[in-house]
């Protein structure tokens, strides 16, 4: 229900990337997550729309961005793997300029993945349906800012639909390109 609003106020407020110059990216991250839980996650963000003064939270940039993660547990010659695909909405906030003209910015999201594994790492998951959780910071660079470097803490749980919700934890680094 709440990605179902946050749809809706996407599509009839604010502007759209096409409107504000915010134009598509693609993004590549590195995963870590705890032990030898490593993986590499490959993401679209088809749309960007700016709300001016939203409510409760004053400006606001939201993306959308569909996922695939490749998940990777073990030592080189035992290991397992796993991937998820996901759909997230993300919300950024504008914190400083740097150097008077890189901005920084926090986001965060929260979204709906779906694993195809759901024993994995050593811990059984509980559900292939998995939320998608993300708190982080993002550096935008280059000579149009078509570039951007992110560091992410990334939370993935079945938050409480089973018995089984360990969730699983990475940090993360990600590189962005705006087309």
């Amino acid at each position: 229900m709440v990605i179902l609003i946050i749809f809706i106020t996407v599509l009839y407020s604010g502007k759209s990337s096409a409107d504000n110059g915010v134009r598509q990216a693609v993004a590549i991250d590195y995963l870590h997550g705890e032990g030898d839980l490593s993986g590499v996650r490959l993401a679209y963000r088809p749309y960007t729309v700016n709300l001016k003064e939203a409510f409760l939270m004053g400006d606001v940039d939201i993306y959308w961005e569909v996922s695939i993660n490749f998940w990777e547990f073990g030592e080189n010659n035992q290991h397992e793997t796993n991937y998820a695909i996901a759909l997230s909405p993300v919300f950024s906030w504008h914190l400083m300029d740097l150097s008077g003209k890189y901005p920084l910015d926090i986001e965060f999201g929260i979204g709906l993945s779906l694993v195809e594994d759901t024993r994995f790492a050593g811990k059984d998951i509980g559900s292939h349906y998995q939320f998608e959780d993300r708190l982080g910071f993002t550096l935008a660079f280059g000579d149009e800012l078509e570039h951007a470097a992110s560091l992410r803490y990334m939370h993935y749980s079945n938050g409480g639909l089973n018995d089984k919700n360990p969730g699983m934890d990475f940090l993360t680094v990600s590189y962005v390109y705006h087309y």
